[in-house]
């Protein structure tokens, strides 16, 4: 199938690639050309595990890009829209899939045979219809479900293991108002046939994706809040009471493999952070007040998640009741191993928390130090080209990001006089493994 994308970041990209590995034809589309000129050198502007094999292997055969949207989407079947959504506090910003929109009309005017254009980007319940539709007839001049279809089909992307949840992914939501729709949708997947489908209408898939997104918010909330309760009456500690939680039935068979992957959700930390729960959960919110329904329980969720970084300050105050020139290490900007992806990372909130409070800060992280520099432009905070300089001249270090080459920093820092601090705030570390051992739920 030839396949046009709107959009390379980081969902275009993967979707784009791991399509072209199941043998459909893709063109991806971009504005900035120097993004395009590096695509097609089969550079990747994104960190993620295995995509820079994929571009390797099919730029220059099944994969390109260009910055000739109405090209693309003429000599294509189909085409996805795959832009930011970013969220302001109140609503969702819709110019880059409107703009996508009318682009992509215009291409169809002229366009005889049939085309679907999917929206791929997370977009709020009713979206696709009364936005999307209405620009692509405008532009077109052609009539949706008539002469070109209109879809919606969600992602569901873990940043870091992106690839792997393409190709193996556990649901395809297929939406769409027509048959035609659904059936090219299903055309587009026939490769993923072990995938459990489901075939709905675009409203109901664009909320499919935001309550996926709610729920696993929930789970991380609930944790966390588990974890401060654990704190509070002492003798506790959340990281065996979420044990003694996930052997229950009610997450599934256990076996050597071990534990399903939702449990990952149900483990106490400093909260959730980047480019979709934070956004989704506030933009669900803001879209069900908008309704006259208030969200409440959602509503708690963000409030237990923004207090977790002033809780993993508490645990220094433990030991130092003025912070003013304690010096402070932190290991981890992105907000999760696997990504440079720094969008709403925790270690941010806990950095601004340390500096109010007059902390001398040094930070490090494997792969997002460009990112981080550019988007924390805080003073006070010395960025360290590896983990033996952010490890020199400590009084305590917060270990954010559980990065795999963080796993001996329990030994490097073995046989200092006296012993820094350590605080574990995603609970990977074994207490007895440093002298100072503070961690979320103990």
């Amino acid at each position: 199938m030839n396949v046009s994308i709107i959009g390379t970041g980081y969902v275009g990209l993967v979707t784009g690639g791991c399509l072209a590995e199941k043998g459909h034809q893709v063109t991806c589309v971009d504005i900035d050309p120097e993004r395009v000129a590096a695509l097609n050198r089969a550079e990747s502007p994104i960190f993620e595990a295995g995509l820079d094999e994929l571009l390797r292997k099919h730029v220059g055969r099944s994969l390109r890009a260009t910055t000739d949207l109405p090209t693309a989407v003429s000599g294509s079947e189909l085409t996805l829209i795959a832009v930011g959504t970013p969220f302001d506090g109140q609503t969702i910003d819709l110019s880059a899939v409107m703009a996508a929109s009318r682009q992509i009309g215009s291409a169809l005017r002229n366009k005889a045979a049939y085309h679907v254009v999917v929206v791929k980007s997370t977009v709020v319940p009713g979206t696709t219809d009364l936005h999307v539709i209405p620009a692509l007839e405008a532009a077109a001049g052609k009539k949706a479900g008539v002469d070109f279809g209109v879809g919606m089909n969600p992602e569901f992307l873990s940043e870091g293991e992106a690839i792997h949840d393409f190709m193996f992914p556990d649901r395809i939501v297929l939406g769409g108002n027509d048959e035609r729709t659904l059936d090219t949708l299903e055309e587009l997947y026939r490769p993923f046939a072990a995938a459990p489908r489901i075939r709905t209408n675009t409203r109901t898939a664009e909320l499919i994706k935001y309550a996926s997104n709610a729920l696993l918010a929930n789970l991380v909330s609930f944790s966390n809040e588990i974890a401060n309760l654990c704190s509070a009456l002492g003798g506790t500690d959340v990281v065996d009471v979420m044990r003694g939680v996930h052997l229950s039935q009610y997450f599934g068979n256990h076996n050597a493999e071990g534990l399903p992957p939702i449990v990952s959700f149900l483990r106490a930390g400093c909260g959730f952070g980047g480019s979709c729960l934070p956004k989704d959960v506030k933009a669900l919110i803001a879209h069900g007040q908008k309704a006259g329904l208030p969200m409440s329980l959602l509503e708690s969720v963000i409030e237990v998640n923004q207090e977790q970084p002033r809780r993993v300050v508490a645990l220094l105050e433990k030991h130092w009741a003025d912070l003013t020139g304690i010096r402070v290490a932190v290991l981890g900007l992105a907000f999760k191993p696997g990504t440079n992806d720094v969008r709403e990372s925790p270690a941010f909130p806990i950095l601004r928390e340390l500096l109010k409070r007059g902390a001398v800060l040094k930070v490090f992280d494997p792969v997002a130090m460009d990112e981080a520099r550019r988007v924390l432009r805080d003073d006070g905070i010395t960025y360290c080209d590896g983990l033996s300089a952010a490890l020199l001249d400590i009084d305590a270090l917060i270990v954010v990001t559980p990065w795999p080459e963080f796993r001996d920093v329990p030994a490097l820092l073995r046989g200092r006089h006296p012993a820094p601090v350590f605080v574990d705030v995603r609970r990977t570390f074994e207490r007895g493994s440093v002298e100072r051992y503070e961690g979320i739920g103990v």
